[in-house]
Order: structure tokens, then C-alpha cells, then sequence
């Protein structure tokens, strides 16, 4: 007959001292494996960066090639996404967005145009919103 006090053999669970080795365990791997990721993560937000400015880039000069000039600097990098007043030939939007994306590190693109560099200057002051800085917190650019 069945006793409802006593578990049978198909009802054990596991023990205090198996859950340990299985805590202590996967402690081992996210302390092994953690600092690892972080560091992928936060070079991809770099990669990101790198990746929305040559978008950026060859979106201004599609731009160039339809309107006979860059944007200027009041302009900006919306001009890609809604027509500035007075521009004649934009065939816009430039970009698949319907609003100009944020850096990964959540702010605005620096543009400007006529740039020091080039035609035009494109850039993020990476993770630490500065000017300048190494890793993570270097500057995004164009040139």
C-alpha cells in the first residue's frame, strides 16, 4: 500500500549538498567567463559606432550626389530623414530610419560641415562623452 509520509525512490529530489556543487560550479564559470563577456560586450558597442558612421558617411554622400552638397552644420545629420527648407532635388529619406539614431552610449552624433578633416566631420566621443580617451572611450570618426 502507499504511505504518503515516506517519498518513494521515484519522488527524491536532490540534496542540500548536490545543489551546492551545482551553485559553486556555475560561481566558477560566471566568474571565469563574466569579465570575458563584459569586455565583448562593450567592444561591440564600439564596432556599433564604427558601423552607424560609414552608414552615416555614405548616406551624406548619396546626399551629395542628389542635392550637389553636403549638409551644413545647422542642417545636420537630420537633413538625411526630412528635407531642409530650400533644398531642391532631395530624394530622401537617406537613411532606413525615420529619425537619426543615438550613439550606442545614447548620444547625439557630433557633425559638422564644412569639417577640419574632410568635407565633412563625423564622430562620437565614445563611452565617456569626451573628447579624446583610449578603449572604450575613444572617439568614433570619420577621417
Amino acid at each position: 500500500m502507499f504511505n504518503p509520509i515516506r517519498p518513494t525512490r521515484k519522488q527524491r529530489g536532490f540534496t542540500l549538498l548536490e545543489l551546492l556543487v551545482v551553485l559553486v560550479i556555475l560561481g566558477l564559470l560566471a566568474a571565469l567567463a563574466g569579465p570575458r563577456v563584459i569586455k565583448y560586450i562593450a567592444s561591440s558597442k564600439s564596432d556599433t559606432a564604427k558601423l552607424q558612421v560609414e552608414e552615416f558617411s555614405s548616406a551624406l554622400d548619396l546626399y551629395k550626389l542628389e542635392v550637389g552638397r553636403y549638409p551644413n552644420s545647422q542642417e545636420g545629420l537630420q537633413a538625411l530623414v526630412e528635407a531642409p527648407g530650400g533644398v531642391s532635388n532631395w530624394n530622401g529619406p537617406y537613411l532606413k530610419k525615420k529619425a537619426v539614431p543615438k550613439d550606442p552610449w545614447g548620444a547625439d552624433y557630433h557633425f559638422v560641415s564644412p569639417g577640419q578633416h574632410g568635407p565633412f566631420d563625423l564622430y562620437s566621443y565614445g563611452a565617456d562623452g569626451h573628447e579624446g580617451g583610449e578603449g572604450e572611450d575613444r572617439d568614433i570618426t570619420n577621417w
